[in-house]
C-alpha cells in the first residue's frame, strides 16, 4: 500500500488516509476501479453500496468480477476481490439501494468523504441532498466512452450537483410509439413495451395497440367499429389464444395496421403503413449489399420472413418460461438473454417494415434497447485516480485547491488529454442548495390529474424526492400526500386534485424530511395540455446559476470546446458536435439512450 512507503505522502496526509472513513456509492465500472485504487493507496475503512448484480456484459471492464461471479451482488464481490489486495482493510458492503431510509443523515455523517460512482440522475440527486444535509463533502464522477469528469461538492463552498440544469430524459409520446413511428428507436421501444405486456410488469402507459386518443385525430376519422370493440388487456387476449404465434402476428402486424390505416387524419402527410400476411412474407434481405461487410452473425440483417420465424421461436421459449415461473410471476427483459433479444429484434424489424422504416441488425437493436455506448476501462481507471487525488485534497482541508477535472477525447486545441477548471460557487437560484425555499410553477389539469400521479410522476420522478409529504399551504394544514404509506388510502390516491379544493395559485409545500429538502409547488390549472399530463412553467433560466466565474483555464477550455458542463456518466450518451462535448441523454441503464420503458 502506497501509504506505507516512505517518501510518497507527507506524514499528516498519511495519518488522514489511515484515519478516514469513506463511502463509495456504486460498484460498477468506476466503482470497481475506485475501490481498487483506494485500497492500493492505503485507505482501510471503506463502505460500498450497490443494488445491482453482476451480468456477463460487465466483465469486459469491471475487472473485480469474473465469470463465476455472474448473478452475485456487485458490492459483495467487489469487497471480496479488493480484500485480496489488502486483507487488513475493513470493508463493509451493502447489496442495497442508497435511497433506502436506513441510510439516513446520521449514516452519512460517519464518513469523511462520500464518492459517487453512479449511473443514474435520480440516485445522484438523492446522494447530493443527503451530503448537503449531513454537511459531508461529495466527489462526483462519470464517464462516457473516452470522456469523463470528476468534481467536488461542499455545502456553502461550491455548487451542488443540482445547481446546473440537466437535459430532460429522452422520451417519446405514446401516440408516436403506438400510431406513427418514424425512426428505428420508436419500433424498438414498441417491441420492449410488447415484451412487458406479454410477459413482464404491465403498465398502462406502455400499451401497444392503436391509440384512439391521438391528438391528431378529430374524431370523425375514427373507424366506425370502435364503439363495438370489447377491449381486454393484451396479455389476457394472448393467453386466450394460448400464445398462438400466428394469431398474435396477425393481430400486431396485420389487423392493427389495417385499423390504423382507417385513421385517415394520421396519413395526410405520412406514408400509410403496410400490413403483413403471415402466409406471404418477403424473403429478400433489405440492403443485401451491406451484408458483405458483416463480420459476426448478429450484424447480419434478417429478411421479413426470417423475422417472423424468429418471432415464433422466441415467443414459444418465452411462453414456456412464463408458465414455469408461475401465474403470479413475471419475466424481466434482459439485453444479454438471447431469446429476449430475439423477440425484441424480430418484433422491432417487423414493425419497421410495416411503417417503411429502415430495418436494423440484432447488434444495432441491442445497442438501442440496452442503452449501450462503449464503456472504456481505461477512462474509468483514469477517473478513479482523479477521484482519489481529490479525496486527498479534501482530507487535508484543501478544498480551495480542488478542481473539476475533465478527460477529453480530442486534445488538439489545448494539447492536454486531462484539463481542469476552478470549482463554481453555489448558485443563489439553485432549487436544492439555496437557503430560500424554491418556488416552482406547474401547469396541470386539476380535473384529471390524480394525487397518485402528483406523487409518483411530479414529486418523486421529476423532483427526485424519496419520502415526500405534501401539505396544502393555505393555513389549513391539510395533508395531500404522506410519507407514511399506511396514511395513504387507495381511494384517495385515485381522486383528482380538484376534489381537494386545489385551484389557481394553490401552493403545495412538498417536503422530504429524509433528504432535508423542500419545494413550494405553485399550481396553474389548465385544460389545454396535449400529449402530456403536466408542464413545469417555471423558466429553466430561473434555476440556472449566474454568469460563470470559472478561472482562465476554464474560459480557455470552453472556447476550445473541451469542457463538459454536465456530469457525464456510464449511462449518459455523449456526442461530439463541432468539437464540443454535449450530453444528449441521461439514463437509468448503462450507457446512453433511454427509451421510456
Amino acid at each position: 500500500m502506497a501509504v506505507h512507503i516512505d517518501g510518497i505522502f507527507e506524514e499528516t496526509l498519511k495519518n488522514e488516509i489511515k484515519g478516514s472513513k469513506l463511502l463509495v456509492v456504486g460498484a460498477g465500472g468506476i466503482g470497481c476501479e475506485l475501490l481498487k485504487t483506494l485500497v492500493l493507496t492505503g485507505f482501510e475503512d471503506l463502505h460500498v453500496i450497490d443494488l445491482d448484480t453482476i451480468e456477463l456484459s460487465n466483465l469486459n471492464r469491471q475487472f473485480l468480477f469474473h465469470k463465476q461471479h455472474i448473478g452475485r451482488p456487485k458490492a459483495i464481490v467487489a469487497k471480496e476481490s479488493v480484500l485480496k489486495f489488502n486483507p487488513k482493510a475493513k470493508i463493509i458492503a451493502y447489496h442495497d439501494s442508497i435511497t433506502n431510509t436506513q441510510y439516513n443523515i446520521e449514516f452519512f455523517r460517519q464518513f469523511s468523504v462520500v464518492t459517487n460512482a453512479l449511473d443514474n440522475v435520480a440516485a445522484r440527486s438523492h446522494v447530493n441532498r443527503m451530503c448537503l444535509a449531513a454537511d459531508i463533502p461529495l466527489i462526483e464522477s462519470g464517464t462516457s466512452g473516452y470522456v469523463g469528469q470528476v468534481t467536488v461538492y461542499k455545502k456553502k463552498i461550491t455548487e451542488c450537483f443540482e445547481c446546473l440544469p440537466r437535459k430532460p430524459q429522452k422520451t417519446y409520446p405514446g401516440c408516436t410509439i403506438r400510431n406513427t413511428p418514424s425512426e428505428p428507436v420508436h419500433c424498438v421501444v414498441w417491441a420492449k413495451h410488447l415484451f412487458n405486456q406479454l410477459f413482464g410488469v404491465t403498465d398502462a402507459d406502455e400499451e401497444v395497440s392503436p391509440d384512439v386518443a391521438d391528438s391528431e385525430l378529430d374524431g370523425s376519422s375514427l373507424p366506425n367499429e370502435l364503439g363495438n370493440v370489447n377491449r381486454v388487456s393484451t396479455r389476457e387476449w394472448v393467453k386466450s389464444t394460448n400464445y398462438d404465434p400466428v394469431k398474435l402476428f396477425t393481430k400486431l402486424f396485420s389487423e392493427d395496421i389495417i385499423y390504423l390505416n382507417k385513421m385517415n387524419d394520421l396519413w395526410k402527410k405520412r406514408s400509410r403503413p403496410k400490413a403483413l400476411n403471415w402466409n406471404d412474407l418477403p424473403d429478400a434481405v433489405p440492403g443485401s449489399s451491406r451484408q458483405e461487410d458483416a463480420r459476426i452473425k448478429d450484424q447480419m440483417l434478417w429478411s421479413t420472413k426470417q423475422c417472423a420465424e424468429i418471432f415464433k421461436s422466441s415467443l414459444t421459449v418465452l411462453r414456456k418460461r412464463a408458465e414455469e415461473a408461475g401465474e403470479n410471476e413475471v419475466l424481466t427483459w434482459d439485453k444479454d438473454d438471447e431469446h429476449c433479444m430475439d423477440f425484441v429484434a424480430s418484433c422491432s424489424n417487423l414493425r419497421a417494415y410495416c411503417f417503411h422504416i429502415p430495418q436494423q441488425s440484432k447488434f444495432d437493436i441491442k445497442a438501442i434497447a440496452g442503452n449501450i455506448v462503449p464503456a472504456i476501462a481505461t477512462t474509468n481507471a483514469i477517473i478513479a485516480g482523479l477521484i482519489v487525488l481529490q479525496v486527498m485534497k479534501v482530507l487535508k482541508g484543501d478544498i480551495s485547491k480542488c478542481r473539476t477535472a475533465f478527460i477529453s477525447e480530442n486534445c488538439s486545441a489545448t494539447k492536454k488529454i486531462i484539463s481542469s477548471a476552478q470549482l463554481e460557487k453555489p448558485s443563489s437560484n439553485c432549487f436544492v442548495c439555496s437557503p430560500k425555499t424554491p418556488e416552482v410553477s406547474i401547469k396541470l389539469n386539476v380535473q384529471t390529474l390524480t394525487v397518485k400521479t402528483l406523487e409518483e410522476k411530479v414529486i418523486k420522478e421529476k423532483l427526485h424526492m424519496v419520502q415526500p409529504d405534501v401539505v396544502i399551504n393555505d393555513g389549513s394544514g391539510k395533508i395531500l400526500v404522506s410519507s407514511d404509506p399506511e396514511d395513504m388510502q387507495e381511494e384517495v390516491m385515485v381522486k383528482p386534485l380538484s376534489e381537494f379544493g386545489i385551484t389557481s395559485e394553490t401552493r403545495l409545500l412538498c417536503e422530504d424530511f429524509f433528504q432535508c429538502y423542500k419545494v413550494l409547488l405553485i399550481i396553474q390549472p389548465t385544460s389545454e395540455l396535449t400529449g402530456q399530463e403536466f408542464e413545469f412553467e417555471t423558466d429553466v433560466e430561473d434555476l440556472k446559476p449566474g454568469p460563470s466565474t470559472r478561472g482562465d483555464d476554464a474560459s480557455q477550455a470552453k472556447e476550445d470546446g473541451n469542457i463538459v458542463f454536465e456530469n457525464v456518466s456510464d449511462t449518459e450518451d455523449a456526442i461530439r458536435k463541432e468539437d464540443e462535448i454535449m450530453v444528449v441523454s441521461e439514463s437509468d441503464d448503462e450507457n446512453g439512450l433511454q427509451p421510456p420503458t
